[in-house]
């Protein structure tokens, strides 16, 4: 679903829950690549309407079992646009770019 999809429906009056991305980065062994990754990927989030609320390297307060490490978190209008987000096309070129450059806990949520 695109974002002017999405659009639409809140239009029609439906009420949608919104989708994000949330990344947690374990480790970083190319920085290079995470670089190149950066470049292709936030154009790929944007046209689907995403916005980047963190993106944190430096301000990051661990607990429990969490890793002080770099976090991101991307909100999307719909959690089916966070999904096609992240199956299209530009952003499957930015995950080639990334290749094995960073180890990564990503997950696609649905919000309440």
């Amino acid at each position: 679903m695109s974002a002017e999809a999405s659009s639409q429906q809140l239009q029609k009056g439906e009420l949608m829950k919104k989708g994000y991305w949330a990344v947690a980065y374990r480790s970083i062994s190319d920085e290079s690549a995470v670089k190149a990754y950066a470049g292709l990927a936030a154009p790929a989030v944007q046209s689907f309407g995403g916005r980047f609320l963190t993106m944190s390297t430096s301000q990051v307060q661990a607990h429990e079992a969490g890793l002080q490490q770099r976090t991101v978190i991307v909100e999307f209008d719909s959690y089916e646009i966070a999904l096609a987000a992240h199956e299209s096309e530009a952003y499957q070129k930015a995950l080639q770019a990334l290749g094995s450059g960073a180890e990564r806990d990503y997950r696609i949520v649905e919000g309440v």
